[in-house]
């Protein structure tokens, strides 16, 4: 948690940093004029990403597939049009390798394998706790599991 903390707080300086050398080497109005047109770039990228992976997941969704690769894209690149959004060179950087179809492909292999080994760790954390006696709340209760104290009664709603 620390570490998100420290890169929170260093990444806004890290830019600054590199925004001020950038307008040293080039000039103030070059610096300015790159970063707005980034930013609307940026925008532009956004806008026209949510279309267009609405569209191939609705196709998917049409042949009767899960469109969780096409989701995971259009995510990967809204990320990358945000990352433009931003006034800065850094995530200027790091939004276009979000953007280029290569590193775009990898990042969403490695999310995906993340959330299945995410997956798999929950799916054998439930079963372990099945294994002992203490079902899940969404799964019925196991015949020799301790049932939970239930009081039955009756009430009436009373208005003033």
């Amino acid at each position: 948690m620390r570490v998100f903390l420290l890169l929170f707080l260093l990444f806004p300086v890290l830019e600054l940093f590199v925004l001020v050398r950038v307008a040293m080497s080039i000039g103030f109005l070059p610096t300015f004029l790159l970063v707005v047109a980034s930013s609307m770039l940026g925008l532009f990228i956004i806008r026209t990403a949510g279309f267009a992976t609405a569209l191939t997941a609705r196709a998917s969704l049409a042949r009767g597939e899960l469109p969780a690769q096409q989701m995971l894209q259009g995510l990967m690149v809204a990320v990358g049009g945000g990352l433009l959004l931003l006034p800065g060179f850094i995530s200027d950087v790091l939004g276009i390798i979000c953007l280029l179809p290569i590193t775009r492909r990898v990042l969403v292999d490695k999310v995906r394998r993340r959330a299945e080994e995410q997956a798999i760790r929950q799916r054998a954390f439930a079963e372990d706790l099945h294994a002992r006696g203490r079902a899940p709340e969404h799964d019925l209760p196991r015949p020799g599991a301790r049932q939970p104290d239930v009081i039955e009664g009756e009430f009436e709603h009373r208005d003033k």
